[in-house]
């Protein structure tokens, strides 16, 4: 195992769980376009925590904004080069439990929208409002009604 470096453990001291940049930027345009929303809301599932970045309740609309390198993105994630042993195993573990969560999410009736930090803020702003409209209109995705 290789120790870390000053430098290093200051940046990973410094990484939020919460309120990064992305997530900031996505709530500020959805806050000014008028929707109401929850910010890190603790969903307690069938046996699973879940928590949304953004949660709209009334919808069941729990969105995530995942982080390229945290959540492996397919286009932008990268493979750790140095301590492979820690990181790897760590960053297959966060996968697992997004689609845990997920599952268990879905499973209890919610909407989970998944967004890559790479998204732009309209892209993004544009995706989770129109699931809010669909959702509000009583369609779901995927143009099935739902049932109440």
């Amino acid at each position: 195992m290789t120790a870390p470096t000053a430098g290093r453990s200051r940046n990973m001291a410094a990484i939020r769980r919460t309120d990064t940049k992305p997530e900031v930027q996505v709530r500020c345009a959805l806050h000014r376009a008028g929707f109401r929303f929850r910010k890190d809301l603790p969903v307690v599932t069938r046996g699973r925590r879940a928590r949304p970045d953004i949660a709209f309740t009334r919808q069941r609309l729990a969105v995530f904004i995942d982080g390229c390198f945290w959540h492996c993105c397919p286009e932008h994630g990268r493979s750790p080069t140095i301590n492979t042993g820690y990181w790897s195993p760590k960053l297959a573990r966060n996968v697992e439990r997004d689609k845990l969560q997920t599952e268990a999410l879905v499973a209890d009736g919610w909407v989970v929208l998944r967004i890559w930090e790479h998204v732009s803020v309209e892209a993004a702003f544009r995706e989770i409002a129109d699931e809010v409209s669909r959702l509000r209109d009583g369609v779901a995705a995927h143009g099935v009604p739902i049932a109440n």
